[in-house]
């Protein structure tokens, strides 16, 4: 019985709490600051009839045909999406870190299996947000693909009754084959973020400074975001929901034909390199908003357990 009450101290504790809130809190923060670039990155993967440019060129465009603040469409329900996914992914990753971990060394593998079931239990529950906030971010937009069609929501609620009653309820898991595939990018990112941090702290107790967390923060979103790119984008046509490929009764085999479907079909229409157009507005957007939130995380993580009067205990190789 104490041990089962230990392990539910683990899961329901104050440190995963503040872990959780720390992280959505920072990449809300962050994400609201480089907005702009996601957008540019959006237009891109989606849009096959837009010529790649550079992203200023893109936002400039956006701006001139669709108004000032067009580069901010979806801000809210992006956000309110982030937001949860973060708490989710942050939540799991340092319950199962402090669960499974408990009396043994962290490694880079350990890392990497703790991101990969925080990121799956994170999809399962948030992809529905994930759908919404695609529909509405693309709503109103001009796109140079005429078979597009326009869609009409008027906020978050409206959107998820619209899809579930006109696609089924089905639809609001749109993507989440390529999204379950892409546990891989920020439990890729964890991992290197998680293995640069113990080196930078090894045999030295104290906090990294700043400037060093952005920079681990950023290398590892890099190296993640480039690896997992070409499903990124096929994961934002599926949520899109238009991409015009026949479903069959099978679930799984409709997503896994969606996928490739999606992936030749760029490859004949683009080349190799149209699997990663839109790329360098992604890791703009994603290398710096990541970068931030790492930042912001750390500060805010630290300087609430220095309030609460919370030490934490880092293991180190």
């Amino acid at each position: 019985m104490g041990s089962e009450d230990f392990k539910l101290m683990d899961v329901f504790s104050y440190e995963s709490l503040v872990h959780a809130v720390s992280g959505a809190v920072g990449s809300v923060t962050a994400m609201t600051v480089f907005f702009p670039l996601d957008t540019a990155r959006l237009r891109l993967q989606v849009d096959d009839n837009r010529q790649a440019k550079s992203t200023p060129a893109i936002l400039a465009e956006i701006i001139k045909e669709e108004g000032l603040l067009a580069p901010y469409r979806g801000w809210f329900p992006l956000i309110c999406s982030l937001c949860c996914s973060n708490f989710v992914y942050f939540y799991c990753f340092h319950t199962l870190k402090a669960t499974w971990l408990r009396g043994h060394r962290s490694t880079p593998g350990r890392d990497l299996i703790i991101g990969i079931v925080a990121g799956v239990v994170n999809v399962l529950v948030t992809t529905p947000l994930w759908v919404v906030n695609t529909r509405l971010k693309l709503q109103g937009a001009k796109f140079r693909n005429e078979d597009i069609k326009p869609t009409h929501y008027r906020g978050i609620l409206d959107a998820f009754a619209q899809i579930a009653q006109q696609e089924g309820v089905g639809a609001l898991w749109n993507g989440t084959f390529p999204s379950l595939l892409l546990v891989l990018n920020p439990a890729v990112q964890f991992m290197i973020y998680e293995g640069l941090k113990r080196q930078l702290m090894r045999g030295v107790h104290r906090e990294l400074r700043s400037v060093e967390v952005f920079l681990i923060g950023a290398i590892a979103k890099a190296v993640a975001t480039t690896l997992t790119y070409p499903l990124q984008t096929v994961q934002s046509v599926l949520r899109f929901g238009q991409h015009g490929h026949q479903a069959e009764q099978s679930k799984l085999l409709s997503s896994l034909r969606s996928v490739m479907y999606l992936l030749i079909n760029r490859v004949r229409k683009w080349g190799m390199l149209g699997l990663f157009k839109g790329l360098e507005a992604k890791l703009l957007q994603t290398v710096l908003t990541a970068a931030l939130m790492f930042l912001l995380y750390e500060k805010i993580t630290s300087s609430t357990f220095r309030v609460m009067g919370i030490k934490q205990h880092v293991k180190f190789n």
